[in-house]
């Protein structure tokens, strides 16, 4: 429905989501509109507004196109998060320079062993600090994988969130829900794998 809705130009029902996701307890909205069949620059920079319009909540910019980040917070009335960047050097070349000129927060994501997880988390704050950005302003997110192709995993990303805690100063988001992804008694596992993570240093969960 709401790809649909996107692809209508029916913003009204992409902020009646916002809305009820404050209503449940949301603490930020991610706003992420891509279609490729869409206008992804002028869609997200209108949900933007709309959203800020009717939501009490920040907003997460979350694309995967430049120009789409920029449109959107170049219209935003506030401190939004970017999501995201990676370790590879040009998406950082990209984006790290519209934290830098908005002022805002920043994602970064990492992937592999707890080991690798850190070291690319390592190597996007360093970056971060030759535009200005302070480990303050970043969240790292160790990305979370299905536990039903590799149990081992969720071991290496509860081990690299807290590398990344303790080691750069920065704080740690988490697709917790991700963890129960194809598996029978989702709410039960979720909730598990959430007060591991928070006993890791958690942050930011993203989850129903």
């Amino acid at each position: 429905r709401l790809q649909q809705a996107l692809r209508d130009g029916d913003l009204d029902y992409v902020v009646s989501q916002g809305i009820s996701q404050q209503e449940q307890g949301a603490d930020i909205l991610d706003v992420n509109v891509g279609l490729p069949e869409i206008d992804e620059v002028k869609i997200i920079q209108q949900a933007t507004e709309q959203l800020q319009g009717s939501t009490l909540l920040p907003l997460q910019i979350d694309s995967t196109d430049p120009a789409a980040v920029e449109a959107a917070v170049r219209r935003y009335a506030g401190k939004p998060i970017i999501n995201s960047v990676n370790g590879k050097q040009q998406i950082m070349d990209e984006i790290f320079p519209l934290v830098a000129h908005y002022g805002t927060n920043v994602v970064g994501l990492t992937l592999d062993t707890a080991e690798a997880r850190f070291a690319i988390a390592e190597r996007i704050v360093a970056e971060a600090a030759r535009y200005g950005i302070g480990p303050d302003r970043i969240l790292i997110d160790c990305l979370v994988m299905t536990a039903s192709t590799n149990q081992r995993q969720a071991e290496q990303i509860l081990r690299a969130m807290s590398l990344c805690k303790k080691r750069l100063g920065v704080k740690c988001a988490l697709g917790v829900s991700n963890i129960s992804f194809g598996l029978p008694a989702r709410p039960l596992l979720g909730s598990v794998f959430l007060a591991a993570a928070f006993g890791a240093g958690l942050d930011a969960p993203i989850m129903n």
